[in-house]
């Protein structure tokens, strides 16, 4: 059986090696255009690589935003515990930190990497080696076109990513050969990206700021928020990033986003009595102080310009001036920091992508096409996408045992 594998990231570089294990007499072919493999495997989790999540296959489904059914049986069937299993056989320690989330113990994605090239190393793989071209010939095999010339496949596994962070090869390939064989293509956007603010003067203002412990909620007006969350985010010079932001991006993206404002609660430990009794405490304890070195013992210090500005209370004040009325303020804006949103960054910038390949046309047991015999799609070619911790490859991990484990079959 002549294999073929599009694409040398996480989901392709694990079917290649479970092929090779399951049958060992398959020929396996990897076309890498990179001049090394899992290019966006190693820059993710900044650098540290969270393979999965330590969770039941359920909350897996129940953190996926696209599609969650489709991935009922390949979940089920390949596990956390398994992508676990298998890298701690390869040689790589893990540890779970907060949130389940699963690293190499090492904190070093090229761990990680490296494990995947030494479970492929029974296959093939040919780096700086772009397809330039797919074809179904008349008597049911593929024609691949590369720098090598053109070659005959009997099965051919796409595995080229979506189109986020381009730079590492994920340039949507994989879906201009799926509609050229026939299948349609839920237009790509951004998942999991930064967003662009309104006030993009007060957040450049306190650019580099890493919130950690915070609420966050994202309001239109409405008495339900949009979405919310506890835990890290991070104010850059276009506007706000970080978990829960990127998290938030996956909830708000087909809605009017200039509309939108985010709500940072900076004190979620206190209700507003017991935050009174706070600054009440603070503001007796240094009767004498200016307003700006009271809130330096709330806030991080790139905060407090801009915070006694958005109070409207003059940062030179003197504490024993503050008035009732605008300590209410103040706690008023410790519950509910406002940032009016404007946009989506660039899909370039998301840390996935939302979009592919339409699951009404593949198998969800086996990632087969159902209109092209022997073709497989898995990872982020598919429309499929999850929130941060680990799911989305977990995803990649799992679609492509389903892949490899029908090819065995």
């Amino acid at each position: 059986m002549r294999v073929a594998v599009i694409g040398a990231g996480a989901a392709g570089m694990l079917a290649a090696g479970m092929i090779c294990e399951l049958n060992p007499d398959a020929r396996v072919t990897v076309f890498e255009k990179n001049k090394a493999v899992g290019r966006k495997l190693a820059i993710t989790g900044k650098g540290r690589c969270n393979l999965t999540n330590d969770c039941p296959p359920q909350e897996i489904l129940n953190n996926v935003i696209s599609n969650p059914r489709f991935l009922y049986g390949a979940v089920a069937a390949f596990p956390p515990e398994d992508v676990k299993a298998l890298f701690e056989r390869l040689g790589v320690p893990l540890v779970t930190e907060r949130g389940r989330r699963v690293f190499p113990a090492s904190q070093k994605s090229y761990d990680i990497v490296d494990a995947l090239k030494k479970y492929a190393s029974g296959a093939d793989t040919r780096l700086l080696c772009p397809v330039k071209g797919l074809k179904k010939t008349d008597d049911g095999t593929f024609e691949i076109a590369s720098p090598k010339g053109t070659e005959i496949f009997d099965t051919v596994i796409v595995a080229t990513g979506g189109i986020s962070y381009p730079l590492t090869g994920s340039d949507g390939d994989g879906m201009r050969f799926a509609e050229k064989l026939g299948h349609t293509v839920v237009p790509c956007r951004g998942s999991l990206v930064p967003i662009e603010a309104r006030d993009r003067a007060l957040c450049a203002e306190m650019m580099g700021l890493s919130l950690k412990n915070v609420a966050l909620k994202i309001e239109d007006g409405g008495k339900k928020p949009l979405y919310e969350d506890f835990g890290e985010m991070l104010f850059t010079h276009f506007g706000i990033s970080g978990p829960m932001v990127l998290s938030a991006s996956a909830h708000i993206r087909d809605k009017d986003i200039s509309a939108l404002t985010a709500y940072i609660d900076l004190k979620p430990a206190l209700d507003m009595q017991k935050l009174d009794a706070r600054l009440v405490s603070d503001l007796a304890a240094m009767p004498n102080k200016d307003l700006i070195n009271i809130l330096s013992g709330l806030l991080p210090a790139k905060m407090t310009e801009c915070f006694a500005r958005l109070a409207g209370i003059d940062k030179h004040r003197k504490a024993n001036s503050i008035t009732k009325e605008e300590r209410r303020k103040i706690a008023e804006l410790l519950k509910r920091f406002p940032v009016r949103l404007s946009k989506l960054r660039p899909v370039s910038e998301a840390v996935i992508t939302a979009g592919g390949v339409s699951v009404k046309e593949i198998n969800p047991k086996t990632m087969e096409s159902k209109l092209c015999p022997n073709l497989y799609f898995i990872g982020e070619t598919i429309d499929i996408d999850a929130l941060t911790g680990g799911y989305n490859l977990q995803i990649a991990f799992s679609t492509a045992a389903s892949a490899a484990r029908a090819l065995a079959r």
